[in-house]
């Protein structure tokens, strides 16, 4: 591609994932993140501290870069917070998108984007949710993803190419501890560090969730911007859900203590979905991705990055 690639939101979970997996495929990438914070060096990023609600500082970023290609990995991820912070998961999710959208248009650039959107833009089901499903979003979270897409269908103009992927829940090292499974591998890794009672303190165990390692899932991202068709949505999913009580009971398999658990009724998120589960058939058949990396290899690696951090904390 003649341009770099931008990423945005470069710091945050899936976004750190994708420009290591660029990175080692010797992409030049321009990484933004938020005005705070210390960010990893790497060869071929280079980093910059873009706010994507100030429409002024996008249009002169974008000018300055001109990128051929654009993950735009930014927004606000949390379900649950979304119903107490639904201002700013608005604001962050689809007027940053608006602005980042409209500068690429208002630079006359060719560039291909990529929209990670999610599977909480469907209605609920009892079935594997096919790209067909009927679009009614149950959360503010959900809305604003739904509300991504369709900003991205109105910029999708043959020069702008938008594609999108609606990614199912992804784990794996990075992820924040307000989400389940890294939650519950951070109070393992304090169990065994002694710096907590052998006790790991839960919400809802029994829904059930598609879950894909984050690094399958970034690596959807990068075979649906390159060949995917834009405006035509595909799902990144096993076809598999899993009950959360199961991840947690695979994870304390795995602690080095006996551990016991403790159901807190706060911890339950409202108006949870009782399952997820997708059909990726249509990302698979056409493009030619496959999750790879087994469930049990991901809470390994999540348990392991937590081990870690509490190490290097107490150095």
């Amino acid at each position: 591609m003649p341009g770099p690639i931008l990423v945005t939101g470069a710091a945050g979970f899936a976004g750190s994932h994708l420009i290591e997996l660029l990175e080692r495929e010797a992409a030049t990438v321009v990484a933004w993140h938020r005005p705070a914070g210390r960010m990893p060096h790497l060869a071929r990023v280079r980093w910059q501290a873009v706010d994507l609600l100030d429409a002024a500082a996008v249009r002169q970023a974008i000018d300055e870069i001109r990128p051929a290609a654009v993950y735009h990995c930014a927004g606000a991820a949390h379900v649950g917070r979304s119903w107490n912070a639904t201002e700013s998961t608005f604001a962050v999710n689809v007027r940053g998108t608006h602005h980042l959208l409209q500068a690429l248009g208002q630079a006359s650039l060719t560039a291909r984007v990529m929209i990670p959107s999610s599977a909480m833009v469907y209605r609920p089901g009892s079935e594997a949710l096919t790209e067909e499903h009927p679009l009614v979003p149950t959360s503010p979270y959900g809305l604003s993803k739904l509300a991504q897409e369709m900003l991205g269908a109105r910029a999708s103009n043959g020069r702008v190419s938008v594609t999108i992927g609606r990614a199912f829940n992804h784990v794996g090292p990075g992820q924040d501890p307000s989400f389940a499974a890294a939650g519950f591998a951070r109070q393992i890794a304090e169990i065994e560090a002694g710096r907590r009672e052998p006790e790991v303190v839960v919400g809802n165990l029994d829904a059930r969730r598609d879950t894909t390692d984050v690094r399958d899932t970034v690596r959807a991202y990068r075979v649906i911007l390159n060949h995917g068709t834009p405006c035509r949505p595909y799902n990144i999913s096993t076809g598999r859900a899993i009950a959360i009580g199961e991840i947690l009971d695979m994870l304390c398999a795995r602690a080095k203590v006996a551990i016991r658990i403790r159901v807190d009724p706060d911890r339950f998120r409202r108006n949870d979905v009782a399952l997820i589960v997708g059909d990726s058939s249509r990302l698979q058949r056409e493009l030619g991705w496959a999750p790879a990396i087994p469930l049990s290899q991901t809470l390994d690696d999540l348990l392991e990055h937590w081990r870690g951090l509490i190490r290097e904390s107490r150095t």
